[in-house]
């Protein structure tokens, strides 16, 4: 699909995203306390290249810098993740005025530069302290999260377009406590199940309590997901994909829209199944106002492993180009369970482009990767879905997790050495093609 051929609704939201952890370094500074993550860095091995996220893109410390940036790059709006151990150090006593006044600091910068503050809750980042208490293996920590969760809505909820409970739940329970490859670095199966329970019973819970709290904005959740395809018509192959898609897709999607777990990974999980007490489900379940959705790529899986052959075009990361799995996923979940309307809340790609010697970033792949990406959500929209928002990841590059600062993920070039910006090509591409969405709109304006 042509870019100049792409016509998106009347007020679609444009913007690009980042989190915490990620990008706002001063991990000591203004009474923060240590999170998972920070612990998590200094674990041998864990990161790739040894690093941590003690300074990162030191966004905390350049933050009128960067919004005049985000201004700049005609950002209609900035999804960001709060730090639970900024505002709240041990998360459960006292809260820390310093970090409450930078995000106040943070949604006022946008505000007053026209650009919609989205607010996430959770971006991976348990405070340590509560790791120590049990972590969300615990069900305390559910009751924590709520807390948090209301008073993060009564001081901001005025100022901010919408909060998302939780990212990627799926991460923080496979990865963080399954495969232990992220943060807290645990690997057990039945904790994994357990604190996926808990992740959700939260972002149930927390939803109500603000609600009860008075918020009346948009309320949802971040989902990472993508179509999982069997690698041939074997029965084994069919089999496994199944099976990957029931612990990526409706291991989620079923308790948030039809209030259950899905049978079929229940008796999979067997005796590691979680333990649900009495009315859990229908707090899981209860209405939001707007569904999350990060797309990277699809999975091609089978019984046995299998590698992409040189005519698969993937990203730095080793994961397949393949926009049309974006229209794919969306057009199913449409099906399946008619959610509320669906944000683009994170899709992009890492590619290793640095300045050349006169200090430009010319990575036309990404600018590629993005406009194939966009029309597929175009191509979604005109087969029925209410898609209402695209958020680049990310606007900048910064630390990467368990790749530490390895893979290059931004529309933005950060220099660690001496955290220089330049917008890369895939910047100003981005800053065009939503300037002339705008005008359209405008024009069909009355």
């Amino acid at each position: 699909m042509l870019t100049k051929n792409m016509n998106f609704p009347a007020h679609f939201v444009w913007g690009a995203a980042t989190s915490a952890f990620q990008i706002e370094g001063a991990a000591f500074d203004d009474g923060r306390a240590p999170s998972i993550w920070d612990t998590f860095c200094r674990t041998e091995g864990a990161i790739q290249d040894a690093s941590n996220g003690d300074v990162a893109c030191d966004h905390y410390h350049r933050l009128e810098e960067d919004l005049d940036l985000m201004k700049s790059l005609g950002l209609q709006a900035y999804r960001f993740s709060m730090s639970w151990s900024r505002v709240r150090p041990d998360g459960h006593t006292a809260w820390n005025e310093k970090g409450l006044d930078f995000y106040d600091r943070l949604i006022d910068g946008l505000l007053s530069r026209g650009i919609a503050p989205y607010m996430t809750l959770y971006h991976w980042d348990l405070p340590q302290a509560l790791q120590d208490k049990g972590g969300w293996a615990s069900r305390d920590t559910v009751q924590h999260f709520v807390e948090y969760a209301v008073a993060m809505a009564e001081r901001y909820a005025d100022r901010v377009a919408s909060i998302a409970t939780f990212n990627e739940p799926w991460i923080v329970a496979t990865l963080g406590h399954e495969l232990g490859i992220f943060a807290p670095g645990v690997k057990d199966r039945r904790v994994a199940a357990q604190v996926s329970h808990h992740l959700l019973l939260a972002h149930g819970q927390a939803v109500r309590a603000m609600r009860a709290a008075g918020a009346t904005l948009p309320l949802g959740i971040v989902l990472n997901q993508g179509p999982v395809f069997p690698a041939s018509d074997s029965d084994g192959d069919r089999a496994k994909a199944l099976h990957d898609d029931g612990h990526l897709i409706r291991w989620y999607m079923d308790p948030l829209f039809r209030g259950s777990y899905p049978a079929d990974i229940i008796a999979h999980l067997g005796a590691d199944a979680p333990q649900v007490q009495p009315g859990d489900m229908e707090v899981i379940a209860t209405p939001i106002d707007f569904l999350g959705l990060n797309y990277y790529t699809r999975s091609i899986v089978g019984v046995e492993p299998r590698e992409h052959g040189p005519e698969v075009e993937v990203t730095d990361m080793g994961w397949e180009v393949y926009p049309t799995g974006l229209t794919e996923l969306l057009v199913r979940l449409q099906a399946d369970y008619s959610p509320p309307p669906i944000y683009i809340t994170e899709n992009g790609a890492a590619y290793p482009d640095g300045p050349d010697a006169d200090g430009h970033v010319h990575d036309t792949r990404r600018s590629e990767y993005l406009r194939r990406h966009i029309g597929a959500v175009l191509d979604a929209i005109d087969a029925g879905v209410d898609v209402r928002g695209y958020f680049v990841w990310s606007l900048f590059d910064n630390f990467e997790w368990a790749f530490g600062y390895s893979k290059r993920f931004g529309i933005v070039w950060v220099d660690y050495d001496t955290q220089q910006r330049i917008p890369k090509d895939s910047a100003f591409w981005y800053r065009d093609f939503v300037a002339g969405q705008m005008a359209r709109q405008a024009a069909n304006t009355p």
